[in-house]
């Protein structure tokens, strides 16, 4: 296994694995620890190249950075990223040679599961490093921390309704989720229950065809989506879908849904704002898998009450975000980079 450090500015520690053994490359990036050690999940994508992957991990690590100083967790911003084809590549070998890149940076950073990534992956990971979090219920861990990344997205709606329209009603509100996964399900149904009309889109026929038989949801082509009228617009499943192609074509009163890296560019906040469209920040609606599995790490282990308790905050930290936007005429963007930052001042 050959370690190599990548040296970028900004960032505590960037490094890249290569195993001929196992076949892994991987790339780990350690944006911030002032607030505690770095917490981010790991997920497995076929880059087209190591450079892509570099992108990639460099802006989830630095929104995970904000993501825990805005949900006051206690921690610091990372990220890791295993370059390959999941349905080719993984194996007990290269999960085992993952955990020992990761035990490289001895607590520095914490894993967790993401994209591709599920926990028996990351039971095998755990073999080689203690660094680990979002484990099976059965070995004591928090489990798959889907539900509560769909629950806290769902209460960070409740203050997006408020501030479009003073008051917290999910019934009649249509809500479009794009990317229908473990999230994006959940937070369908559970947007459902609550008197929503829910329309899905995704790029998997098959798994919309079962959702909408058994919840009734109403399907929507995937291409072209972004014109259909809703009243929010739920991106939940890769980055980037919110740009210059896809603004001018929406018809959506706001952006809220669990995606990470939704806006393509920064200056894409200030183009929704121009355009009346608010949006919620996606690393403070998203934060609830990250809380969470955080709470693993408080004294005395997980507790699924205490995890509920801190989730529950999204709503209040996304209306601090609508009111610093407000007060200092700035995209929510730059609102939630600001208290984020804010944070980060008081830790250091």
């Amino acid at each position: 296994m050959e370690i190599s450090e990548i040296q970028v500015d900004g960032y505590e520690r960037v490094a890249r694995c290569r195993d001929t053994e196992s076949g892994l490359h991987a790339l780990i990036a350690v944006h911030d620890t002032t607030l505690g050690p770095s917490l981010g999940g790991m997920r497995m994508l076929p880059y087209v190249s190591e450079d892509e992957a570099l992108f990639d991990v460099l802006r989830l690590s630095k929104g995970m950075t904000y993501k825990s100083a805005v949900a006051e967790t206690g921690l610091g911003g990372g990220k890791s990223v295993i370059i390959g084809d999941p349905r080719e590549l993984k194996s007990p070998e290269l999960f085992r040679a993952m955990g020992s890149f990761v035990n490289a940076f001895e607590g520095q950073y914490i894993t967790a599961e993401d994209m591709n990534i599920g926990i028996p992956d990351l039971e095998l990971v755990s073999q080689t490093t203690e660094y680990v979090v979002g484990l099976s219920r059965e070995s004591g861990s928090s489990g798959n921390p889907s539900p509560y990344t769909a629950y806290g997205c769902m209460q960070g709606m409740r203050a997006v309704l408020e501030e479009l329209y003073g008051e917290v009603d999910f019934n009649g509100k249509r809500i479009l989720i794009q990317g229908i996964g473990a999230v994006g399900g959940n937070l369908a149904v559970r947007l459902k229950e609550a008197g929503a009309t829910v329309l899905i889109c995704d790029i998997n026929d098959q798994r919309l065809a079962e959702l909408r038989d058994e919840h009734g949801f109403e399907i929507v082509q995937h291409d072209g989506h972004e014109t259909t009228e809703c009243d929010i617009y739920a991106p939940c499943a890769r980055g980037a879908g919110i740009n210059d192609d896809t603004i001018p074509r929406l018809r959506c009163k706001a952006v809220a849904g669990c995606a990470n890296n939704q806006l393509l560019e920064p200056r894409h906040a200030d183009d929704l704002k121009a355009r009346g469209i608010l949006y919620a920040p996606d690393y403070v609606i998203n934060a609830g898998g990250i809380i969470n599995v955080s709470v693993e790490l408080l004294p005395g282990g997980y507790s699924e009450e205490a995890a509920i308790a801190r989730i529950d905050r999204i709503d209040d930290n996304l209306r601090k975000v609508f009111e610093i936007s407000r007060n200092k005429n700035m995209s929510t963007r730059s609102a939630a980079a600001y208290l984020a930052e804010e944070r980060l001042k008081q830790g250091r």
